[in-house]
């Protein structure tokens, strides 16, 4: 009797236990089938020891692009680093006549418009910290240039002997599907046309910031989103202290018979309120008075200057390129965009690397097409200054530089290639002096003529004839 009541006991609690065992088991399944998912990656895959986390880097890329959308300040940062590193524009010059018609038309093709796409892929450079580049090629050997958003990219697979060869690019799914597209990896060695014509799609990878030994690029605006987000949340709380500081309202006392007749009379002020400026007239019984909110805010501009200036130390930008005037002199804000020209002048150094990549390498896929240009022909990227005022101080200096350098040149102290190189140096131009050298075409000087016989000799030169222009009068004349 006592074992079938045990017995009884217990499959009722197995019974009460069925559904957690249930629940158990769902929550099992649903963990392997979310550690099966691809789509996991972008939380728990891609990352590099010396990258952030996926998820870190997508809340950055998200968020610079707000800031960049809704942020004054953010977006000025990026628009200037596009006007500096820009500009009025690049220019790709070569000297091979073929090679530079097809760069033209590469340049200005209406799928291409490189001269205003570089705008775009320069700010995106700065908010996202990397560029994708997708190339296609069609069987004419036309190449066309595609970005696509670093947001997108889920995954970048690397050789494993060189993290910076990238082998393939993995996007993010897309709604509705478990894996997202897979883009290959540039490789010149084995980029060739494909069955039909033309060639395959390859993405490019560019990325600046970039940590030594890390896939993924950093944004500029990524060190400065939380002190934008404090200096809008700060400016923000001093608008609403401003407004609330001049808001009042008015005060009625009186004596009431009862609570009736109170709110009473205070319906009847509510319906018909005194506006600023009112006379009122009343009687001994009430007292009118107004109270306003005691904020007591002192003045926090210091407060809202410290966290400009730690967004304008993060951007290497002066204050005064984001509208606070540091200084009430010119000398000081012009040494104080000293280091904010190298900084644009860096930018420009590695965008205009990265245009002449993507130029050779449509070369070169014009070329295995039959078009008439030449893989060997030297490609050089150009964009404007960064600043005017620096030429014309290197203009000065290397005037006055140079007559001292002929000097010593004359005496022999130094020779040729020292002259040119010290300078072009002083001008601020880096130049190979050897190929420069090599390039200067010595002048030519007319041949001698030899008199025919019988014929009369040449007057004298120039400088033996008279100062008014005319012959010598003692200028004997030649027998025949």
């Amino acid at each position: 009797m006592a074992f079938r009541a045990l017995r009884s006991r217990v499959s009722q609690a197995l019974l009460a236990l069925a559904p957690v065992a249930r629940e158990i088991s769902r929550r099992v399944s649903l963990a392997v089938r979310a550690l099966d998912d691809p789509r996991d990656r972008q939380i728990r895959g891609g990352n590099y020891p010396r990258d952030r986390y996926s998820f870190d880097r997508q809340t950055q890329l998200r968020d610079s692009l707000d800031a960049w959308r809704e942020n004054p300040l953010a977006r000025r940062i990026v628009e200037l680093t596009t006007e500096y590193v820009v500009g009025g524009g690049i220019w790709l010059e070569t000297k091979n006549a073929d090679t530079r018609k097809f760069l033209k038309e590469w340049w200005e093709h209406r799928l291409n418009r490189m001269e205003t796409r570089v705008f775009e892929l320069c700010d995106e450079l700065s908010r996202a910290g990397e560029l994708y580049i997708v190339l296609s090629t069609d069987a004419g050997g036309m190449s066309y240039v595609r970005a696509i958003p670093a947001a997108d990219v889920d995954e970048i697979i690397s050789k494993p002997n060189d993290i910076e060869q990238v082998e393939a690019v993995v996007e993010k799914p897309a709604a509705g599907t478990l894996e997202g597209r897979t883009w290959k990896g540039y490789d010149e060695a084995t980029d060739t046309p494909v069955v039909g014509g033309g060639f395959q799609p390859v993405i490019l990878h560019y990325a600046i910031n970039r940590p030594v030994g890390a896939k993924h690029g950093e944004g500029d605006l990524f060190p400065l989103l939380k002190w934008l987000s404090r200096y809008a949340s700060w400016l923000e709380d001093r608008t609403r202290l401003n407004r609330f500081r001049n808001i009042f309202m008015w005060i009625l006392t009186g004596k009431f018979p009862n609570a009736e007749a109170r709110a009473a009379r205070q319906a009847e002020v509510m319906a018909d309120p005194p506006g600023s400026g009112t006379v009122l007239v009343v009687d001994e019984t009430e007292k009118w008075e107004t109270t306003s909110p005691k904020l007591e805010s002192r003045d926090a501009s210091e407060d809202g200057l410290a966290i400009k200036k730690m967004v304008a130390a993060g951007a290497a930008t002066p204050l005064h390129f984001i509208g606070e005037p540091e200084s009430s002199t010119r000398t000081t804000a012009e040494a104080a965009g000293g280091p904010t020209y190298r900084h644009y002048q860096k930018r420009q150094i590695f965008f205009l690397w990265m245009l002449k990549d993507i130029a050779k390498i449509s070369i070169k896929r014009a070329a295995m097409l039959g078009r008439r240009v030449t893989v060997k022909a030297e490609v050089t990227a150009r964009g404007t200054d960064i600043s005017a005022r620096d030429n014309s101080s290197l203009a000065m200096a290397a005037t006055r530089i140079v007559q001292s350098f002929i000097l010593l040149y004359d005496r022999g102290l130094i020779d040729e290639r020292e002259l040119l190189r010290l300078s072009y140096n002083f001008a601020g131009e880096l130049v190979d002096v050897d190929e420069l050298l090599k390039s200067i075409v010595p002048p030519r000087t007319p041949p001698a003529t030899t008199p025919t016989a019988g014929a009369p000799a040449t007057a004298k030169t120039e400088p033996d004839q008279a100062e008014d222009g005319g012959l010598p009068e003692d200028t004997p004349e030649e027998e025949a």
